[in-house]
């Protein structure tokens, strides 16, 4: 028995059907996502009740693109992205890696410049200390491979989870009473559309990063229902987080950072704290789960050439240069001010050689194979 099956046989429930929607929210969640700073931008324009069927809109795309690519991933047993796209582009499979090489050095340059500023807010460091300790701690954490990457995804999603139930408890508590107001005052929600797909479409490339945990997956149905979970289990924060920033809409919408807006108000500083922690882990999380990605693709291919696993050292190394790479040169060179236009760029050139192929090329596919199972 191969090592992929006896992971496939040795799987627990939570690890089919939890885990992939835990660890597509760790990859979207970000700074951005924690911070409210997306959500702002995203759905509080059309209002709050067009904004929260814009969060609705996006959880059903998330969910159904998330549904066809664990279909597509798991019976073509492709557990790297870049297994995942030789199969579905060919020779052009080079296509996605050079786009995603390049969301890698956006993103944690992103990463490492909030971690430093969290550093700095909350236990006076200068910016670069915050920056190397998440370094240290997303390549500690890769280094030991897909097991220490999923039991991060798990216990970060338990803790997230439960400060934003806490942080709805003491807003409803606090400004409950606004949140029902504002909601049920009539608003314009003109654009919750194309607020719902558009953030949809920013983040769903996600469901390719966080391949190597598909490898518990037995059957067509636990990718069908992992999928379907997926959108749910990433969106929940999101809901939850715009709930309570409707207390103070519209205003709170021109907030560089929504969060630290709505914690000066709930005037808790031991919370306060607490937050800027879990947005702390969300950004390791979120880090750790594209380093592991590369890291996957890199152990593929070594294991192919060599005939051997990448080991643990290897493993730190390339996080590491990878990390340090991306964080550093990007800001030397200037790439973080360029995100606003970059990543927006660069998440539409991801619709177009993801998501489009996989919910055509994709789901032909996967209908040839089911045709082919049947005769």
């Amino acid at each position: 028995m191969n090592e992929s099956a006896a992971i496939t046989q040795a799987s627990s429930w939570f690890q089919r059907y939890l885990l992939p929607g835990f660890a597509f929210k760790a990859v979207v969640i970000g700074g951005g996502y924690a911070t409210g700073r997306e959500l702002a931008e995203f759905f509080l324009p059309s209002g709050p009740q067009g904004g929260l069927l814009a969060i609705l809109l996006a959880m059903v795309i998330w969910s159904v693109v998330c549904a066809v690519t664990f279909c597509l991933a798991h019976v073509t047993r492709s557990w790297n992205y870049r297994a995942f796209f030789k199969n579905l582009l060919g020779p052009f499979w080079v296509i996605f890696e050079a786009a995603y090489l390049l969301f890698i050095i956006l993103i944690l340059a992103v990463f490492g410049a909030a971690a430093g500023a969290i550093g700095s807010a909350v236990l006076s460091w200068p910016q670069i200390a915050g920056t190397c300790c998440l370094i240290v701690c997303i390549s500690l954490v890769a280094a030991y491979g897909s097991a220490s990457v999923e039991r991060l995804f798990k216990w970060v999603s338990i803790f997230l989870y439960g400060v934003y139930g806490i942080f709805v408890a003491l807003s409803f508590f606090a400004f409950g009473d606004r949140i029902l107001t504002n909601l049920s005052a009539p608003t314009p929600s003109d654009g919750w559309v194309l607020g719902g797909l558009t953030y949809a479409a920013y983040n769903v490339v996600g469901a390719v990063i966080i391949l190597p945990v598909l490898r518990h997956l037995r059957s067509t149905k636990n990718a069908l229902v992992a999928g379907a979970l997926a959108g749910p289990l990433a969106m929940i924060p999101a809901l939850l987080f715009f709930v309570c920033m409707i207390a103070f809409y519209p205003q709170i919408g021109s907030e560089p950072l929504p969060s630290d807006f709505l914690l000066r108000r709930l005037n808790f500083p031991a919370f306060h704290y607490l937050f800027q922690l879990m947005i702390f882990l969300a950004l390791l999380e979120s880090g750790t789960g594209c380093v592991h990605a590369f890291n996957e693709r890199v152990a593929e291919a070594y294991a192919a050439r060599k005939g051997e696993n990448l080991s643990k050292i290897a493993r730190l190394i390339i996080t590491g240069a990878l990390l340090l790479g991306s964080i550093f040169l990007a800001a030397r060179f200037g790439l973080v001010t360029l995100i606003a236009r970059g990543y927006r760029g660069l998440a539409y050139l991801f619709l177009g050689v993801f998501v489009v192929l996989v919910m055509t090329l994709g789901l032909w596919q996967l209908r040839k194979r089911k045709d082919l199972s049947s005769h």
